[in-house]
């Protein structure tokens, strides 16, 4: 089952969908799906498109509730992109599902990985989160500020390109989401970090650097032959639905 609501976070309106299993008791816990920055051209309007079904199928198979919300300036969310909005935007998302006592978790995928840690690093109520594909290193992974802002306006995640910071500015707010200090005071909760072998936008050796802040405490997950987009990669579904169930 497939729930539709809206959210206010700030001036933006964000589309939200609460997937629950019509075939298995609910274990009372919930998992927040949380997508990246696209890269390609006119692809923010699509970054999440492929959650809300994996949300279905994951609350299916596990009993977990799954939610998956679109944040600012993607899908049908309105508002633009910043990294402070997007921080914004989810610790907004945690609180709408965080009213009962049921376990959260995060599972982050690309940038909303990175996302994700921090979030989860000021939040106690997050007991654990799953990243896929997440970059460690945002100064590189952003590359030349003036790049950046023309690749956030390529991408179509601007709702209005006068709210849009500038290129300095733009970056200096990414790289105030430290993904490396974040899950270096994240143990003893729980953290999966999942990576394709042949991943040519975030190197795999983002996420033994991940493992290594973690100081080893942390399950790694490398997917041979996969590459930099695993939400519809069935392996990492099923290691996914196994860190739920191990984890009820």
């Amino acid at each position: 089952m497939l729930a539709h609501e809206q959210l206010e976070s700030g001036e933006s309106v964000l589309d939200l969908r609460v997937a629950t299993s019509g075939t298995r008791p609910s274990t009372g816990h919930v998992l927040v799906l949380v997508h990246g920055l696209p890269r390609a051209a006119g692809m923010g309007r699509q970054a999440a498109g492929l959650l809300p079904e994996l949300a279905e199928h994951l609350a299916s198979e596990s009993g977990w509730t799954v939610v998956t919300g679109t944040l600012s300036g993607v899908g049908g969310s309105t508002g633009t992109f910043s990294a402070s909005q997007w921080r914004d935007d989810l610790t907004r998302l945690l609180a709408r599902v965080g009213q009962d006592d049921g376990r959260i978790s995060l599972a982050g995928f690309g940038f909303g990985g990175s996302l994700a840690l921090a979030v989860a690093a000021g939040d106690e109520r997050v007991r654990g989160v799953a990243t896929f594909a997440a970059p460690a290193h945002l100064e590189a992974w952003c590359g030349p500020a003036p790049a950046f802002r023309q690749w956030i306006i390529g991408a179509g995640v601007v709702g209005d390109e006068r709210k849009l910071l500038e290129a300095d500015a733009l970056k200096t707010d990414v790289l105030s989401i430290d993904p490396l200090a974040a899950i270096a005071s994240l143990p003893p909760r729980r953290l999966l970090i999942g990576h394709g072998t042949d991943d040519l936008e975030v190197a795999p050796s983002d996420a033994r650097d991940l493992l290594a802040a973690a100081e080893g405490r942390a399950e790694l997950r490398l997917i041979q032959g996969a590459g930099h987009q695993l939400r519809a990669d069935p392996r990492m579904v099923a290691t996914l639905l196994g860190w739920l169930d191990r984890h009820r």
